[in-house]
């Protein structure tokens, strides 16, 4: 269960890549060609709660729940204090990425005011879940990034089945330890033998893309300079 810290990144490297917003941040995926450009990111499934919050980034902590079933001994999810030991050893900063495994997801919610006080204090970032989150304007004080299913009144019966092993969120298959990405735009994984590449291949777009928008914004537009512009993007 334990992760390697090999391929960590520094926190300068991940606050380069943090100065993107998610959509260049797959672009420049897409252009290093180490995946489909349809493989690696979340569905529109799993929403952005707090859009107004920087990106997070940080390293996969995955975990499986159910909600809408009694749990054998209690529904208490901090019954299961060896999920915080686990935590610890994902690199900081730490994503948490829950798949809610009922039938129909998100009936109540693992993540909420108290829930995620605790994961901040353990060095998470955020959190990502098919499942359901609540206690909205607690977690939006603090700064928390929730990208969810839905928004749940009540945790009802909300407790961990396992944890530190691959996960689905929102078609999404997350591995513990990925480098998970997210803001307003929804949630991607970024290949870590890559990542490192990842703010200088951004940059390159960009001003590439700020060609295009000038030549279509000025008056010497013309389809000839449009056309040769956008085959140098691909």
């Amino acid at each position: 269960m334990k992760t390697s810290t090999k391929s960590a990144l520094t926190s300068d490297q991940l606050e380069a890549i943090r100065r993107f917003d998610a959509c260049t941040v797959a672009n420049a995926v897409e252009l290093l060609h180490v995946r489909l450009p349809n493989e690696g990111f979340a569905d529109a499934t799993i929403r952005c709660q707090f859009e107004n919050l920087p990106p997070m980034i940080g390293y996969a902590a995955t975990g499986r729940i159910r909600v809408s079933a009694t749990p054998p001994n209690s529904h208490r999810y901090y019954d299961r204090t060896d999920w915080w030991d686990y935590l610890l050893t994902i690199p900081a900063p730490r994503v948490i990425v829950i798949q809610d495994t009922d039938e129909k997801p998100g009936l109540g919610a693992f993540i909420g005011e108290v829930h995620s006080n605790i994961l901040v204090a353990l060095g998470c970032s955020g959190v990502v879940t098919n499942g359901g989150v609540r206690d909205l304007p607690g977690v939006e004080r603090l700064r928390f990034p929730l990208f969810a299913g839905n928004v749940a009144v009540s945790h009802a019966f909300a407790h961990l089945v396992e944890f530190g092993r691959p996960v689905e969120v929102g078609g999404l298959t997350v591995s513990p330890g990925d480098l998970i990405f997210g803001d307003r735009h929804g949630v991607l994984s970024i290949p870590k033998q890559i990542a490192a590449e990842i703010p200088n291949a951004a940059d390159r777009l960009l001003a590439k893309e700020r060609e295009v928008i000038e030549l279509c914004q000025s008056g010497d537009f013309s389809l000839a300079r449009l056309r040769k512009m956008v085959a140098e993007l691909s």
